[in-house]
């Protein structure tokens, strides 16, 4: 996600991450959008995982707004942010957020 992001001149949130899909709101493991290439997660069967990246046109750095809800860019530049849930399967992933 950062590679991709980077080289059209954007930057990738640090500050969320994606992560496990369970029984709770926002289980481990975390899925960071960032980060070394071949040092992150290894995938396994049965893993679901939210994949959620915000990608901002400016800095990466992000503010909550005193609602303790609302991010925004700390530059107040504009940002995107969504979201598709993936689960691993023997097969390999398999998108649950799309028909």
């Amino acid at each position: 996600m950062q590679r991709i992001a980077e080289s059209a001149g954007y930057s990738v949130v640090r500050a969320f991450v994606g992560h496990g899909i369970g029984k709770k709101l926002h289980e481990e493991p975390p899925v960071p959008n960032y980060g070394e290439p071949d040092r992150g997660l290894r995938l396994k069967e049965g893993m679901v995982l939210a994949i959620e990246p915000m990608v901002n046109a400016g800095s990466y750095e992000v503010e909550i707004k005193e609602d303790g809800w609302t991010a925004v860019t700390k530059d107040g530049r504009l940002a995107a942010h969504f979201e598709h849930s993936v689960a691993i399967t023997k097969n390999g992933p398999y998108i649950l957020s799309q028909l």
